[in-house]
């Protein structure tokens, strides 16, 4: 805490935290990949520049520079010693301030947590719904922040589809229109096109949707962003999520309609593949997407210090 590396079980967070009663917070999710004997973390500098933007977006002060929080990522995987793949959790957020809503003169605590993480689902494909809810509206909260008190949309919107015996739920923006899913991009294809929604309509800004469209101009597919009409979804030839934590992951069917044939596309197949490839350091190209643990390790390994704050 306050700038030092501490066991997970002395990282305490008061219950009077800001952030706990009013969502002043702001976070990102990274992941590592383990291959040839090292450990890569997946576009960190844009993980972390987003962070940063979150932050200016919700009057929370981030001092710490992009530098800082990449080498201090690094330094605490390689100090717990990760050889696997990990999910890297950074979360600013609002301390102690009394019951003012105003956050701005509240103190700010940065901290970085990681955890072990294979997948998201345990399927290989999703069965879907069109939530009742609508995705956040930039007139009233700003999307294109990854904030915490967010994800409250997200949550509603995930319980209801969980209990109504769905995998996932895709949320419509104030228009009607297509956004995104409860913590994930949304990609359709038609007619050998990849479309996508855009800023406009409430999505968070994801890096691996930017990943993906970047991989599809490699592979010439052409990518549309646009917005996209609820019955789009039910017509389409293939549909996909994308983030962090699901990587790329087929959608199989979307309010009981069976998305093409009901299996995997065969678009969606090359580029979850082309993307495997990259996060496995196989493509020379996007080999600086890959910021390597291992390379230099600045500090003594300690045991299970799985939480590093850093003052603000």
């Amino acid at each position: 805490m306050d700038g030092e590396f501490v066991r997970s079980s002395d990282a305490k967070v008061s219950v009077l935290s800001h952030a706990l009663h009013y969502g002043t917070g702001v976070f990102e999710g990274i992941r590592a990949y383990a291959h040839s004997e090292n450990v890569y973390i997946f576009r960190l500098k844009e993980h972390i520049e987003r962070l940063k933007n979150s932050a200016k977006i919700c009057y929370v002060d981030l001092k710490n520079s992009v530098d800082d929080l990449c080498s201090t990522t690094v330094e605490l995987i390689a100090r717990n010693e990760m050889r696997c793949q990990t999910y890297i959790r950074p979360i600013v957020f609002k301390g102690i301030g009394g019951i003012d809503l105003n956050p701005v003169k509240v103190p700010t605590h940065v901290a970085i947590c990681l955890f072990k993480f294979e997948s998201y689902f345990e399927k290989s494909g999703l069965d879907t719904c069109v939530s009742s809810w609508r995705r956040i509206s930039d007139v009233s909260t700003p999307p294109m922040a990854k904030a915490c008190g967010h994800y409250l949309n997200s949550a509603i919107a995930k319980a209801e589809a969980c209990l109504n015996g769905y995998d996932e739920a895709i949320l419509l923006d104030s228009n009607g229109l297509v956004s995104e899913g409860t913590g994930e991009n949304i990609f359709i294809v038609k007619d050998g096109k990849l479309v996508t929604p855009p800023p406009t309509a409430s999505i968070l800004n994801g890096i691996t949707r930017d990943t993906v469209i970047k991989l599809a101009s490699e592979m010439h597919v052409q990518v549309v962003e646009r917005n996209i009409a609820r019955a789009e979804l039910y017509t389409c030839d293939e549909a996909f999520f994308t983030g962090t934590a699901v990587e790329v992951m087929p959608i199989l069917t979307i309010d009981k309609r069976q998305i093409g044939d009901g299996e995997m596309g065969v678009l969606t197949g090359r580029i979850k593949a082309f993307f495997s490839e990259v996060t496995s350091g196989n493509v020379e190209k996007y080999s600086s997407w890959l910021t390597p643990v291992y390379a230099t390790l600045v500090k003594e390994a300690r045991s299970d210090p799985a939480i590093a704050t850093l003052s603000s």
